[in-house]
């Protein structure tokens, strides 16, 4: 597993960049094994010490001195995970930078768009692009674990797309971006939308080089999921409040919901949106616009 979220496993995390031009003959092949030379592999770091420690027998008879060293040893264990955790957070921020700096000298504004599966994210971004296109350079990197639905729906918006299929793993990190967005090449001047594996709990710790990190969440999840993830929330400026054409018919509490999202980050803007309908979409679009500019 990953010392730092837990996903994946040893070896098998296949990263998979997928170019615009290979999305029609991926999506007809999505659930075969991935092409050779679109594969990246993508390894963390492991430490097996907790296996090694454990696997050593002993009876409840054994003299309190070899609980002792067991203890110990655990100890050590438990040490040199919280470093592998360390080394990793800190070559992913490093990597963030560099990608910060492209942005930056490419003029490029960057968004993390972020939530639970099934928040509408997906749905959300083709409307904004449908509107955004025409005022800015627009160009979007996908992400999920399988699959190149999404970016096959972007694509139909006429905007350039990558797709970035995690395998096992359970968030973008910021080399995936990096390699992304060499495939990509967005223009001068571009807003780039990177969306994150849907997850509330480990897109939250890796930082990718975005300049705005947007949590969405859907009417239908709860009011206390700042609470239950305060992570996301405390590390996001803006959260959307989505499908609020639902609202007559949940229990859901918007401005509870708010109150627990301000618990957690004093800070955070809120916008109520409904893709449906097209409520709170105007203002959206002027949230980026204000950002842009």
């Amino acid at each position: 597993m990953c010392e730092t979220c837990g996903c994946g496993e040893p070896g098998k995390d296949g990263i998979k960049i997928v170019r615009p031009e290979d999305l029609e003959h991926e999506h007809a092949h999505e659930q075969g094994l991935p092409h050779e030379h679109d594969t990246i592999t993508h390894v963390h770091p492991h430490t097996h010490g907790h296996g090694h420690v454990h696997t050593h027998e002993h009876s409840h008879r054994e003299d309190h001195h070899h609980h002792d060293v067991h203890e110990h040893e655990d100890q050590h264990v438990r040490i040199k995970e919280v470093h592998v955790e360390l080394d990793i957070m800190q070559r992913n921020n490093l990597m963030a930078e560099r990608n910060r700096g492209f942005f930056e000298a490419r003029d490029i504004l960057a968004f993390n768009l972020v939530s639970s599966p099934g928040s509408g994210k997906t749905t959300l971004l083709e409307k904004t692009l449908v509107t955004l296109k025409d005022k800015a350079p627009v160009c979007v990197i996908e992400g999920d674990q399988q699959t190149v639905n999404d970016a096959m729906r972007i694509r139909a918006t006429g905007v350039p797309v990558v797709q970035i299929n995690t395998g096992n793993g359970c968030h973008l990190d910021a080399e995936m971006v990096r390699k992304a967005i060499g495939e990509l090449n967005p223009a001068m001047h571009s807003v780039l939308f990177i969306e994150n594996v849907g997850n509330l709990v480990c897109p939250a710790l890796f930082d990718l080089g975005e300049a705005h990190r947007v949590v969405i969440v859907s009417v239908t999840e709860g009011e206390d999921k700042p609470l239950k993830y305060p992570n996301m929330f405390q590390t996001s400026g803006l959260c959307i409040i989505h499908k609020t054409d639902l609202l007559p018919y949940l229990d859901f509490d918007v401005e509870k919901f708010r109150t627990y999202a301000l618990r957690v980050n004093n800070k955070l803007e809120f916008l109520e949106v409904s893709s449906r309908t097209g409520a709170g979409l105007d203002a959206w679009i002027a949230w980026i616009e204000k950002h842009r500019k």
